[in-house]
């Protein structure tokens, strides 16, 4: 977990400690306004459409399926809850806000802890995958500040070898972040890592971000990729790994689960990085990627800035899409 969270008895640590905390978490009214397009699309269609009814019959509940689909949850969640509905017969029109509200809560917590894994004292090495376009090196960028803001030594290891320009935009994000950067342009993804590693481990990094390519023209090429760079960091950081993120989309919705289901496959992702959530009415994904697959969503983008990337708290997101 972060250590940066911690409280000290005085003053002035404290003083650092919330300005760690800062770069970090994200206010719930900032939060509110962020989704208030998902909580249109996600709450307030089903909830408008469905509490000033008597009962519920099987009218109303295909109705609120197919809202619920349409709100970026998918089959399988909106069958579920609208077959508990169908079940329990005390359940009134009147009460879904309610239901909705607890149903959501319980796909969330059942992901398990949504702070970064972290330990003081030792290199923590974030393998961050994801396809083109969905923000990876913006989410690295942005990532490293976050880092270095919190007292971290930051180097990012330039693992995306064949996208043209991935290099030098890496390279930009890395100067605006103030941290070091890895790169070996034109070579195998897999030595760079290697490389990078060694300089971390030699260099006392607390933190390395090592970006991977996303390309799915040739779907099998990158999973070997993405595999063999993985074996390079189990090999030579054993118990350095503390996280595997995939960066999705908030703009892709449903099809942020086949990107998961790819990835997965390939990667034994341990959580989810939402970007662009600043606008989206689809971050119900959020929901349906921790019902589908049990990956906890620990960070999300917000806005533009660099400093615009924050923990997730889903305690925070379910109140600010039902309050």
């Amino acid at each position: 977990m972060f250590n940066f969270f911690k409280r000290n008895d005085e003053g002035e640590n404290n003083q650092k400690d919330e300005k760690k905390q800062s770069f970090w978490t994200y206010s719930f009214e900032n939060l509110k306004q962020t989704l208030i397009n998902t909580k249109q699309n996600l709450v307030g269609n089903v909830v408008s459409t469905i509490e000033n009814e008597e009962e519920f019959d099987d009218f109303i509940l295909d109705d609120m399926e197919d809202m619920l689909i349409k709100a970026d949850l998918g089959v399988k969640i909106a069958s579920t809850i609208t077959d508990k509905l169908r079940a329990d017969k005390k359940i009134k029109p009147s009460e879904v806000k309610n239901f909705l509200k607890e149903e959501f809560k319980k796909i969330l917590n059942e992901t398990g802890e949504t702070e970064l894994n972290y330990k003081e004292n030792e290199l923590n090495i974030y393998f961050i995958t994801g396809v083109n376009g969905a923000g990876k090196t913006t989410l690295i960028g942005k990532l490293a500040n976050n880092f270095r803001e919190s007292g971290s030594k930051v180097l990012v290891a330039a693992g995306d070898t064949y996208r043209a320009a991935a290099e030098e935009q890496l390279d930009i994000w890395a100067q605006r972040a103030q941290v070091d950067i890895y790169r070996k342009d034109g070579i195998d993804s897999a030595a760079v890592v290697y490389d990078a590693i060694k300089k971390a481990q030699n260099e006392n990094y607390n933190v390395l971000l090592i970006d991977t390519a996303g390309r799915l023209q040739n779907k099998r090429n990158l999973m070997e990729e993405l595999n063999k760079v993985k074996s390079v960091i189990d090999k030579l950081a054993p118990g350095q790994l503390k996280e595997s993120i995939l960066v999705l989309d908030a703009n892709t919705g449903q099809n942020g689960l086949s990107q998961a289901k790819l990835f997965s496959d390939a990667v034994d992702l341990s959580s989810i990085a939402l970007t662009k959530l600043d606008g989206s009415a689809k971050g119900g994904i959020i929901i349906a990627i921790a019902k589908e697959f049990h990956l906890p969503v620990k960070l999300i983008g917000v806005g533009e800035k660099i400093e615009d990337l924050k923990l997730f708290n889903p305690d925070d997101y379910i109140n600010a899409l039902f309050e």
